[in-house]
C-alpha cells in the first residue's frame, strides 16, 4: 500500500500547488521511490476539454488521450512518470459517476447523499491512482473555504483516518503577504487558513509559505506556534526566477528528509538533477528571441507547455530563450523582423487566424525558422495553398464550411459527432518519418509516437499539388492516410506538425523538434 501526501491551498488561488507537488515528487524520485501524482479539481466540468484557455489555462493531453488540468504537465515535466486519465479527477466526473450508478439502481434504493456516496466515490478514484507507486501525492484544487471543495477535503480526511496517520501527510500551501508600507510579513492569513482547515478535521503536518521574499526564522516560529506545526515543518517558498529552482529550494530546507522521517523511510544523501538544469539556465551566454503568435497570449498559461518546451530547447542548446507574446489579432511585421524565430501554436475557432497566416507568410518568405503546431500546421497548409498555389479562397472548413478549396477538413468519422467533450483525435498515435526528410534526421528514428488533440486533417485531394510546389509530407500515419508532419524544401527550418510535441518535452529530456528549432534560430542570427 502506498504512502499518501495530500496537498491543499489556502488564502488565495494560483499559489503554485502544482509546481510544489511536482517538486516534492521529483525529490522523492531522487530518493529512489516510485511516485504518482493526482489532481482533484472541484469544478463541475467533467474535464477541462471544452473550457476556454482564459478560464483554466491550457488543456494538457496524456498518452491515453485524457484532456486534463495543466498541472499534469508540471507532474510529467518534473518526474519520469507518464500521467493518465486516472491522474485528474473533477467534481463533474465524480457526480456523473454517482448519478449514473443511481440511475442504474446501484444504491439499492438508498437516499444518495454527499456523505457517504460522493466522498466514497472520491476515495475510490484516489485509490485507483495508487497502483504501481510507493507514494501518491494528491493535490486538491481551489482554496480551503471554497464550498465546492468541501467534499474533497472530507474525503481525504476520511482516507487519512482509514489509512492511519503514519501513512498520510498533509502539506498546506499558504500565502504570507509582504506589506511594503510597513516593511512586514503578515502571518494572520496563514493562521486563519489553517484554522479553517482544522475546523473540518485536518491538521497539516507541513506549512509551505509562499511569499515575495524569503521567510525569516522569527516568522517561521510565529507560524509554527499558531498552527500547531513543528518549526522545522514550516518551509519558505519565495518567488524564484525559474520554476525548476523550487525543488532545490525545498531540498535545501529539508523537505525530502522531513517526509522520509514522517513515513519512517531511509533517507539518502543525493545530488539533485535540478542543480545542473538551474546552472545552465543561470549561466547561458547566448540568447534567442522567439515570437509566439497566438490569440490567448494575455493569459500565458494558455500556452504553458509550449513556453516550457521552448525553455527546454534552450537548455539543450545552452541558450536563453526569450518569448515575445504576439497577439495574432494585432499582427506586426516590424516586431517579427527583429526576432529569431516564429512559433504558431494550437487553438480553436476563427478569431485571430488572419494574423497567424500573415506571420506564416513572413516566416516562409523571409526564410525565418518557423514552427507550426496543430492548428499552426493546418494554417501553414492554408497559407501555402493561398500564396504559393494561388488558391486565394483556400481555407479550413473549421472557419469556412463552404470554402471551395477545403485544404483542411474534418475527419469523416467526426462528421456525425454532436458532443464536443472528449470526441477529438486524442492521445498518442504512431507516425512514420520519410527517409531523407529533415524530421527523420531530427528524431533519428523511423517511427515516433506523439500526442494529438484535434478534429481536422489535411485534405489528401490536394497532396499531389502541394508536393509539386515544394511541400514535403515528411511524417505520415502508418497507413499513409493522414498527414502528420510537413516541411518546406529550400527553407532552412519550416516545419509543421499535426500533434503537440510540447506535451512530451522535459527539462532533462527536451523534445527534439524544439531542440532543433532553437538551434535553427541561433544559426539564423
Amino acid at each position: 500500500m502506498a504512502y499518501y501526501i495530500f496537498v491543499t491551498g489556502g488564502v488565495l488561488s494560483s499559489l503554485g500547488k502544482g509546481v510544489a507537488s511536482a517538486s516534492i515528487a521529483s525529490l522523492l524520485e531522487e530518493q529512489g521511490l516510485k511516485v504518482n501524482i493526482q489532481k482533484l479539481d472541484p469544478y463541475l466540468n467533467v474535464d477541462p476539454g471544452t473550457m476556454s484557455p482564459y478560464q483554466h489555462g491550457e488543456v494538457y493531453v496524456t498518452e491515453d488521450g485524457a484532456e486534463t488540468d495543466l498541472d499534469l504537465g508540471y507532474y510529467e515535466r518534473f518526474t519520469s512518470r507518464n500521467m493518465s486519465r486516472k491522474n485528474n479527477v473533477t467534481a463533474g466526473r465524480v457526480y456523473y459517476n454517482v448519478i449514473k450508478r443511481e440511475r442504474e439502481g446501484g444504491y439499492l434504493g438508498a437516499t444518495v447523499q454527499v456523505i457517504p456516496h460522493i466522498t466514497d466515490e472520491i476515495k475510490r478514484l484516489i485509490r485507483e491512482a495508487e497502483e504501481d507507486c510507493d507514494v501518491l501525492i494528491v493535490e486538491i484544487g481551489g482554496t480551503v473555504g471554497d464550498i465546492e471543495g468541501l467534499p474533497f477535503l472530507e474525503a481525504v480526511r476520511q482516507l487519512s483516518m482509514e489509512l492511519g496517520r503514519e501513512k498520510t501527510l498533509f502539506v498546506h500551501i499558504t500565502y504570507v503577504p509582504y506589506i511594503k508600507g510597513a516593511g512586514e510579513l503578515k502571518t494572520k492569513p496563514t493562521q486563519h487558513s489553517v484554522k479553517e482547515l482544522r475546523a473540518i478535521g485536518i491538521q497539516p503536518n507541513v506549512i509551505l509559505c509562499r511569499s515575495d521574499v524569503e521567510i525569516p526564522e522569527s516568522i517561521k516560529e510565529k507560524i509554527a506556534l499558531f498552527t500547531n506545526v513543528d518549526k522545522s515543518a514550516v518551509i519558505s517558498a519565495p518567488d524564484v526566477e525559474f520554476i525548476y529552482e523550487v525543488a532545490l529550494h525545498l531540498k535545501k530546507q529539508g523537505m525530502d528528509r522531513l517526509i522520509a522521517k514522517h513515513f519512517n523511510l531511509e533517507y539518502k544523501e543525493t545530488k539533485s538533477k535540478w542543480e545542473g538544469i538551474v546552472h545552465i539556465l543561470r549561466n547561458t551566454q547566448r540568447e534567442v528571441k522567439v515570437a509566439l503568435v497566438g490569440k490567448y497570449v494575455s493569459l500565458k498559461d494558455s500556452y504553458k507547455s509550449v513556453a516550457e518546451a521552448l525553455l527546454h530547447g534552450g537548455i539543450a542548446n545552452r541558450t536563453r530563450v526569450h518569448v515575445e507574446w504576439v497577439n495574432s489579432e494585432d499582427y506586426s511585421q516590424e516586431l517579427l523582423e527583429r526576432l529569431d524565430g516564429i512559433i504558431v501554436p494550437g487553438g480553436f475557432g476563427g478569431r485571430g487566424i488572419e494574423g497567424k497566416l500573415k506571420a506564416l507568410t513572413f516566416g516562409r518568405e523571409r526564410k525565418k525558422p518557423t514552427f507550426g503546431i496543430c492548428l499552426g500546421m493546418q494554417l501553414m497548409c492554408v497559407e501555402f495553398a493561398r500564396e504559393v498555389l494561388g488558391l486565394k479562397d483556400a481555407n479550413s472548413t473549421e472557419f469556412d464550411p463552404f470554402t471551395p478549396n477545403p485544404v483542411i477538413d474534418i475527419m469523416e468519422e467526426q462528421k456525425s459527432i454532436k458532443e464536443l467533450g472528449g470526441t477529438m483525435r486524442l492521445g498518442s498515435y504512431p507516425c512514420k518519418l520519410v527517409e531523407g526528410s529533415m524530421v527523420r534526421k531530427i528524431y533519428g528514428a523511423e517511427l515516433i509516437h506523439e500526442r494529438h488533440r484535434h478534429r481536422y486533417e489535411f485534405n489528401n485531394k490536394y497532396r499531389e499539388d502541394f508536393q509539386k510546389a515544394g511541400m514535403v509530407f515528411s511524417g505520415l500515419s502508418p497507413d499513409d492516410r493522414l498527414v502528420e508532419i510537413i516541411e518546406l524544401s529550400g527553407h532552412p527550418w519550416y516545419i509543421g506538425c499535426q500533434f503537440h510535441p510540447e506535451f512530451k518535452s522535459k527539462p532533462f529530456k527536451p523534445h527534439p523538434l524544439f531542440v532543433s528549432f532553437i538551434s535553427a534560430c541561433l544559426e539564423g542570427q
